[in-house]
């Protein structure tokens, strides 16, 4: 008691009462309300925070969540074989949720998360789309058939298709896609400008004819032509797109059973809906050159860029001779 009077003597005393008084939960939830709400990537931090309230740390105060707590969480996030990155993507969170409440809130607490080593990450992809699999996942987009609306509960989302190929067609990303208001399509031009990107600067992407076509033909797409291009949301399609994948590979194996031939334990597995991205982008490559599809796809450096395009060897091999 005579050292912390001392202290607050000298005018160098800070209490910890609220950080010892302020759960991680309630943090958490105060952090969604008024930071959370203001990013672009809201929907996706969203689940995030779900998965930490989950979490055994939620329980504690933000004084008592000690560095040990949150490698044990690390770890036990690794192990349930979530990619690197992802569990650094709440390690973000969590460390940013520390440091607003203690910048911003005046909570005098210590940031834990910078105690602790971070997972390694390798973003790096080249899951390519071989013809045969796109022409699975087509057959799966628009016609599973009555097989497989028996085991799927038939719950397809109506824009998945369209989606699809138009990410294909596009290479944008998920978010941009789905952002994607009318006001900015013009299909005279045949353009589609996005104000708003992940990498904070606007673009304006040239639609192929395909891509036109896409959102030109008749149908509930077409009759809108106001608001939200596509109608539906990040988690509904991400539903939707895996069980399309899942549909596509059930096609493929009875196919295979019906044909008497071995099926391979790669096709339509490991497939996510940023893949198309990548698939897209080398698709694009082949047509245009290196600064031209960086404006397409948005890159700033062709290091970014080379993350996404992937060029089979046996189609380099072809333009050798």
């Amino acid at each position: 008691a005579r050292y912390i009077e001392h202290k607050m003597d000298r005018g160098s005393f800070v209490s910890r009462a609220e950080a010892e008084s302020t759960t991680l939960k309630e943090a958490l939830e105060r952090y969604q309300r008024e930071v959370t709400v203001k990013k672009k990537g809201k929907a996706q931090e969203q689940y995030r925070i779900k998965a930490l309230l989950e979490s055994s740390l939620s329980v504690r105060t933000l004084a008592g969540v000690r560095g040990s707590e949150v490698a044990a969480y690390r770890d036990a996030e690794l192990a349930r074989d979530l990619a690197p990155s992802t569990v650094m993507k709440s390690l973000a969170l969590l460390s940013h949720l520390f440091e607003t409440a203690r910048k911003e809130w005046g909570i005098e607490v210590d940031n834990p998360v910078k105690k602790i080593s971070k997972p390694k990450i390798d973003n790096a992809r080249d899951r390519r789309l071989s013809p045969e699999e796109w022409a699975y996942l087509q057959a799966a987009l628009d016609e599973p058939g009555d097989a497989v609306k028996v085991a799927d509960g038939d719950r397809r989302n109506e824009w998945t298709p369209v989606i699809t190929r138009w990410a294909i067609e596009t290479a944008m990303r998920q978010g941009e896609i789905l952002a994607l208001d009318w006001k900015h399509v013009d299909l005279t031009k045949r353009t589609a400008h996005l104000p708003s990107t992940k990498n904070g600067t606007s673009r304006t992407v040239p639609l192929s004819t395909a891509a036109v076509a896409l959102i030109s033909d008749a149908g509930k797409v077409a009759r809108l032509r106001k608001g939200k291009v596509f109608s539906t949301t990040a988690s509904a399609l991400k539903q939707s797109f895996t069980r399309a994948v899942a549909r596509g590979r059930r096609l493929y194996l009875a196919d295979c059973q019906k044909a008497n031939r071995e099926p391979a334990n790669s096709f339509l597995v490991d497939l996510t809906f940023h893949d198309l991205r990548h698939e897209a982008t080398t698709r694009l490559a082949e047509r245009l050159q290196l600064h031209e599809l960086m404006r397409v796809t948005g890159h700033k450096d062709t290091r970014m860029l080379a993350r996404y395009y992937h060029p089979r060897a046996e189609d380099l091999a072809q333009k050798l001779g």
